[in-house]
């Protein structure tokens, strides 16, 4: 206890923290009861009185009384919605069950869990006063939406925990490490996800961009190339697909720094310039051409990201890639790795540079990794301006695809330096 608070007792500083936290949930529920008028239990001299009934009772000892008085409280809390009930049919339980929470409290600062008590209080406050932004999320989004977030966190937090966390066969195949890879690689993805769905496009092509890219910036360079072709405003869709490509190198940073530090530690510095110099030319171009409406609806991403089929398809493309990788760099060397990482970048450049996470610094020296990864990226971006440049045609596609070029170009400096 500090010094400034000796002379106090130990258990006169816990009914003060107990006072503090019921009054916060008291006045909260006191400012919508007089915004509403309607009847509402309690306010903020009710809540403390429950909170220190709760501490009281904790403190003659024993769990009898505590659970008694919790018995009573939530019998009083049960009038108390009844009585709602008879004046409107849609009231509502929440300050009931604030009270209960606030006796609950009580007895658990009683018994010294402080920091849960306080925890339990902030978050309650949170859901009470953002109960408005809540119901309009819940709107927003679909019931399967909803259904497959379960899933990923079925994954997440029930599967990977059991998966075996060790290697098999001779390639060294770690399932846990895998799983691993699945749910950061989705977490990802899904966090661009939700911004973009909560932004509903509203903040323009060149915002989206940058989620899109957060989520793959192949599928948002097709999604913006298409538009492109519609809207001909070339530059805002050029600026915005190069933008996407350099958030695609923070991205990648940032799987590696999750999954091997050395192989991040080598191609970190080359990267974040890269990712920053795109994104800021892409910007700075995007302003060029023809304004843009007041009103465009711009979101580019085509699905929920946490799909379980396609986890468990990545999984799979993420197995054969480790021991393909493994297969090439014992066989063919350090010139079949560059090849066959310029061929993975053709196609998706995360299943291959997550494997080089599992085996740089082992069968793949790191030099070799961190070139190989540097040559992905840059395989990627050159394939991207083809995709510009089929889709969206004429000259937004030709910009889209000069720019993605220069970048694969600008992204290959780094090999001269390894």
């Amino acid at each position: 206890m500090p010094d400034s608070l000796a002379f106090l007792s130990e258990d006169a500083v816990r009914l003060a923290i107990v006072l503090a936290l019921s009054l916060l949930v008291g006045f909260e529920r006191e400012e919508q009861k007089l915004e509403n008028g309607a009847y509402r239990f309690g306010g903020v001299r009710t809540f403390p009185l429950i909170g220190l009934t709760g501490f009281a009772l904790a403190l003659l000892g024993g769990d009898v009384l505590p659970a008694a008085g919790l018995l009573v409280v939530g019998a009083l809390m049960f009038l108390s919605y009844r009585h709602k009930l008879s004046a409107s049919s849609a009231a509502g339980v929440t300050t009931e069950i604030s009270g209960l929470t606030i006796y609950v409290v009580g007895a658990l600062v009683c018994r010294g869990y402080i920091w849960v008590s306080a925890a339990l209080v902030i978050v309650s406050l949170l859901l009470l006063e953002l109960k408005s932004a809540l119901e309009s999320l819940t709107r927003k989004v679909p019931a399967i939406e909803i259904s497959t977030l379960a899933k990923f966190l079925l994954l997440a937090v029930v599967i990977l925990p059991i998966v075996p966390n060790q290697g098999y066969t001779q390639f060294d195949l770690n399932p846990f490490k895998v799983v691993v890879a699945v749910v950061a690689v989705c977490g990802v993805s899904y966090a661009s996800y939700v911004l973009e769905k909560l932004d509903q496009g509203r903040s323009g092509i060149f915002l989206s961009a940058l989620l899109g890219g957060a989520y793959s910036s192949t599928v948002t360079t097709i999604v913006l190339s298409k538009r492109c072709r519609e809207d001909k405003r070339a530059e805002l869709y050029a600026g915005s697909i190069l933008a996407a490509s350099g958030v695609m190198y923070a991205r990648i940073l940032i799987l590696l720094a999750f999954f091997n530090l050395s192989l991040a530690g080598a191609v970190a510095v080359p990267f974040a310039v890269l990712a920053v110099a795109a994104v800021g030319a892409g910007w700075w171009w995007s302003t060029r051409g023809k304004a843009s409406p007041k009103k465009e609806h711009a979101s580019v991403l085509p699905r929920n990201p946490l799909q379980l089929e396609a986890a468990v398809v990545f999984a799979i493309v993420l197995t054969v890639v480790v021991i393909l990788t493994q297969l090439v760099a014992t066989h063919m060397g350090k010139g079949g790795t560059y090849a066959f990482a310029a061929v993975m970048g053709v196609s998706d450049v995360d299943p291959f540079i997550l494997g080089l996470t599992q085996t740089a610094g082992k069968v793949t020296p790191l030099q070799v990794a961190s070139a190989s990864v540097i040559i992905a990226a840059a395989s990627n971006n050159v394939m991207k301006g083809i995709y510009a440049l089929v889709f969206a045609k004429e000259r937004g596609g030709r910009l889209a695809m000069s720019a993605l070029v220069a970048l694969a170009l600008l992204g290959l400096v780094p090999l001269f330096l390894l």
